[in-house]
């Protein structure tokens, strides 16, 4: 609550205008005598406060009050370390960073939902189950629960003796990590229950989007990059080996299967709905969005307005959780290899929303392509308010037969991508004044250099030779992130100040940069600058070739041939004494590499001004060598797989790791693919390839499971 770890102003307070129940008894007692069982009994009040407040939203103390009490509780704890228990308020945050997360097997795996997207698909999945329970001899209709699909991350808590002691990600479904330091930092996980039972439940680890957004504001005024989403967010910092970064997140917790339980008597559980109420009863936070329905019409008609409503939780959700309520019928329908046949996900469309196009930004890119982005009358579109879509080429504009000032139709492309469907041309009629068509431009927008457009492309390009300030903008900021060479602190922010001084004329300059030129930079600090440098002389230190080549962003080369290119040639130096008509020869005798990829390479390496630069990093100390790689493990030799998702790891470490099992990373699914491994917002065409070739999915953790052998 009021302290400084759980701060009041991070969470909207509704007023206490009730009674005070007896747990706020022990601030009564401040003049008593200190003894073990009334420090207990206070830890119990501080948690009951803490689940009214952060699972109930409705407190019956005032923030004051709570603050005496906890104030009173660290001073017992001080006096008396012998008391502490392992579930006190203040074990939230302060445990040491770990090296890394224990791995956890679970005797009940945590299986995936098939989906549905449609009216009829939904209406085929009752079928099944009214089939189903025929089947079985059970003549009682289904009735189900729907949920809200949460989009965050799967957890699983285990409490013993009512005592909260292990937190697990899904991983696999069947083996986790332990991450049971960071979830005590979440404040709306009780670390007791209201009864001392022992039990095992299932939830989602997630943000709210207000806090999501103050998160993000707060970074941008440190200069930081904002998150991509909510879920990514609350992902990362599940992953974060010192708690006390987790405690900085808002993030919260939402319960919705009970697994195991022991110790509390027959409850006689017969429904999920009775489950849920059980476990609200316990002091576990439960959606109140929970809606029972007893017929296909029913269900159709909840999930239509659930449509309607998704927007009005203060969480992401992408569709719901559709469950069979009788526990009974579910024994009797039993599960598939990979999913319950009781239960569904129905997964709602792309929404879509009108707008009015208001103008169009022109932005330029790495290689100078020249892309039309529009600017739109905000609008609210799946839980965000949209003002900008990109338009991807001048082709698309001309396809769309777009008009500044056209009222079109924006959709966002899986959730995430604002995009314009189309425009709706028949509120142009009496409008035809104010429009103004879209004519492509023939400068650049900032340099002002003549565009050009290859013969095989759709792209307008800024050629770049005068420089371009927002060419060299793009290839900073891409040469130093994570699957490049992996420079820290130098953000959007900083990058473009050092462009618009004049420091850096092109990336080789970064590795030149002094303390003085760095601390020049509005609103630097003599740390900040430190850190930078420090950033800079451990990339030097730590580059490989492969990164190097992914960072200097050549035309058709990624991270996985960027690694090609670094296998054959092993350093900087002989990759620079082998002329490009010899690398060219080389690299398309690699298997899959292709003449077109291999003569890119070549007339990047031919121009002057790639050489110049390149003996210009090495003067600056910077001879990337690629690391010598040996066959560590035989656990992939022979399997091919395919990689669709952002996943913790650069993508080519990934790689590496797969070869160095010996086994074969490919671009696209098929028969003969061993695994598909999908991280975060994966690629739905290879998904949907994996699951009509019978293909293996392996989320991140499968993966590392496969590679240890187990």
């Amino acid at each position: 609550m009021a302290t400084s770890d759980t701060p009041r102003s991070a969470h909207a307070r509704p007023t206490a205008g009730h009674e005070h129940s007896s747990a706020a008894q022990p601030s009564q007692q401040s003049g008593h005598s200190d003894n073990h069982a009334a420090y207990v009994a206070l830890v119990h009040a501080l948690l009951e406060h803490d689940r009214r407040y952060y699972v109930d939203n409705n407190p019956s103390i005032t923030d004051h009050e709570y603050d005496v009490l906890r104030k009173r509780l660290d001073r017992i704890e001080a006096e008396h370390p012998d008391w502490v228990v392992p579930y006190s308020p203040s074990k939230r945050v302060g445990h040491v960073p770990l090296s890394a997360f224990p791995k956890v097997e679970r005797s009940v795996p945590m299986l995936s939902l098939d989906n549905t997207y449609s009216a009829e698909e939904l209406a085929e999945f009752d079928e099944r189950v009214r089939r189903g329970l025929r089947s079985a001899g059970d003549p009682v209709p289904p009735a189900y629960i729907l949920e809200p699909k949460i989009d965050g991350i799967g957890i699983e808590l285990t409490y013993r003796d009512g005592v909260f002691i292990l937190g697990t990600t899904r991983g696999d479904g069947l083996v986790g990590e332990d991450v049971t330091n960071n979830l005590r930092t979440i404040k709306s996980l009780p670390l007791s229950l209201r009864s001392p039972v022992g039990l095992t439940v299932r939830g989602e680890v997630y943000m709210q989007r207000d806090d999501f957004a103050q998160l993000n504001d707060a970074r941008l005024k440190r200069g930081e990059e904002p998150f991509k989403n909510p879920r990514n967010a609350a992902g990362g910092a599940l992953k974060q080996l010192d708690p006390r970064l987790v405690a900085e997140r808002p993030l919260r917790v939402l319960l919705y299967e009970l697994v195991d339980e022991s110790g509390a008597g027959e409850h006689g559980h017969a429904t999920h709905a009775a489950i849920l109420d059980h476990l609200r009863a316990l002091g576990l936070p439960v959606s109140r969005d929970i809606q029972r329905v007893d017929s296909l019409d029913a269900l159709l008609t909840a999930v239509s307005a659930w449509q309607a409503r998704r927007n009005s939780v203060p969480f992401d959700i992408d569709g719901l959780v559709i469950k069979v309520d009788r526990l009974a019928q579910r024994a009797s329908l039993g599960m598939t290899a990979r999913a319950p046949r009781w239960a569904i996900a129905y997964k709602f469309p792309a929404q879509q929303a009108i707008t009015r196009l208001r103008e169009i930004e022109l932005n330029v890119g790495r290689t100078g392509t020249i892309t039309p982005v529009a600017i739109l009358d905000p609008v609210e579109l799946a839980g965000t308010t949209v003002s900008r879509a990109s338009l991807h080429n001048w082709d698309q504009v001309a396809r769309l037969d777009l008009q500044v000032g056209d009222d079109v139709l924006v959709e966002k492309a899986g959730e995430i991508i604002p995009q314009i469907i189309t425009v709706l041309r028949e509120r142009r009629h009496g409008r035809e004044r104010v429009l103004q068509p879209i004519v492509p431009p023939t400068t650049c927008p900032v340099c002002g250099d003549t565009l050009m457009r290859r013969a095989d492309e759709v792209a307008l390009r800024c050629p770049g030779t005068r420089p371009c300030p927002a060419q060299l903008r793009e290839a900073l900021a891409f040469f130093c992130n994570r699957a490049a060479m992996n420079i820290e602190g130098f953000g959007d922010k900083i990058v473009a100040d050092l462009v618009a001084r004049g420091l850096v004329k092109d990336v080789a300059d970064l590795f030149s940069l002094t303390r003085e030129q760095i601390l020049a930079l509005p609103r630097m600090g003599e740390k900040s600058a430190d850190n930078l440098l420090a950033a800079l002389t451990k990339s030097r230190k730590e580059a490989t070739l492969s990164r190097f080549l992914t960072g200097l962003g050549m035309p058709l080369i990624g991270e996985v041939w960027a690694q090609k290119i670094a296998d054959r040639y092993q350093s900087l130096d002989r990759l620079l004494q082998h002329s490009p008509e010899e690398v060219f020869a080389a690299l398309a005798a690699i298997h899959g590499f292709g003449e077109e990829r291999a003569g890119a390479v070549r007339d990047y390496l031919a121009l002057g001004s790639t050489r110049a630069l390149l003996n210009k990093f090495l003067t600056a100390g910077l001879s990337p060598r690629e690391p010598e790689r040996t066959l560590t493990s035989s656990t992939l030799l022979g399997k091919t797989l395919c990689i669709t998702g952002t996943l913790s790891q650069p993508r080519g470490e990934i790689q590496r790791r797969i070869e160095a099992a010996g086994g074969k990373v490919t671009g696209s699914v098929s028969r003969k693919t061993s695994y598909l491994v999908i991280g975060s917002e994966p690629g739905e065409d290879k998904r949907k390839a994996a699951e009509k070739n019978s293909v293996p999915i392996l989320d991140e953790e499968g993966l590392n499971r496969v590679l240890r052998g187990q």
